[in-house]
């Protein structure tokens, strides 16, 4: 989720897309969100780990 953010935001920018950029934004959001609970030991999604 976090790759496909960085994407969209790379996309958004070169293109002057801003609703890419603004979607590629809350992805990574979301993505570090995910990522930091899941590397605390807290169950995200149902798994013990998230990547």
């Amino acid at each position: 989720m976090i790759v496909l953010g960085v994407i969209l935001l790379v996309v958004g920018y070169v293109a002057g897309i801003a609703i890419l950029w603004t979607i590629g934004i809350i992805l990574v959001v979301i993505g570090v969100v995910l990522w930091i609970l899941g590397s605390v030991g807290h169950k995200v999604g149902g798994r013990r780990h998230y990547w």
